[in-house]
């Protein structure tokens, strides 16, 4: 999953409106931000297979260390310990932060073949809606837009910008999307790695620019 997992962001800020959003933004795809990092250094494998998915390319057969379900729950009990200790933060909005965190393993299990490891390289999950591309799609777009929603009902816009910001960033997102589904295979997994890292905080920085145009 890509796009959808910023819907849980959309949620979790409209919940508790202390969390910046940029940082919602990066909490949702940190283990992905990880596991882009963990490639790019060759401590975690991937392969280039065109067709192994109807929508993506990826054979993620080694990433232990991010996409088991026991590592996920390790990234979200270190992101709520420093988010809590680092911020002084109630309990509670530390724990939104770890949940989000965590959500990314839950969304994937839906979309992912069985390549998401119950611990370490073992015992592997998946839904593989990724091989639906249609229904794929639509999920990613309902959760990123009813996540957007929410947020809009919780907040209100100080200027134009706080009307049209966000959603000009959905449909960016959503063009995104159809580019990770349906364009040419990455030329390498160091590339894939890459492009996914830079996606990420260019993304986080959209979210940091436009949040103060909503209150």
């Amino acid at each position: 999953m890509f796009i959808g997992h910023y819907g849980i962001s959309f949620i979790a800020k409209g919940t508790e409106k202390s969390i910046p959003l940029w940082l919602l933004f990066i909490a949702v795809q940190f283990v992905d931000v990880l596991w882009a990092i963990f490639v790019y250094a060759g401590i975690e494998k991937v392969r280039i297979v065109p067709g192994i998915t109807a929508t993506n390319p990826l054979d993620l057969y080694y990433m232990p260390y991010t996409h088991s379900l026991v590592g996920a729950l390790l990234w979200a009990i270190g992101a709520f310990l420093l988010y809590k200790f680092s911020r002084n933060s109630p309990v509670r909005t530390a724990l939104i932060v770890g949940a989000a965190v965590f959500s990314h393993w839950v969304l994937d299990l839906i979309v992912h073949i069985p390549d998401l490891a119950l611990y370490d390289n073992t015992y592997k999950m998946g839904l593989g809606l990724w091989n639906y591309p249609a229904v794929a799609f639509a999920l990613e777009a309902i959760l990123l837009f009813g996540g957007m929603a929410f947020y809009f009902l919780k907040t209100k816009p100080v200027s134009i910008l706080g009307k049209i910001g966000m959603p000009v960033l959905g449909v960016l997102l959503l063009v995104l999307q159809t580019w990770v589904f349906f364009a040419a295979p990455p030329d390498s997994p160091p590339s894939a790695a890459l492009t996914a890292l830079v996606l990420y905080i260019v993304i986080a920085g959209g979210a940091f620019w436009l949040e103060r145009y909503r209150v």
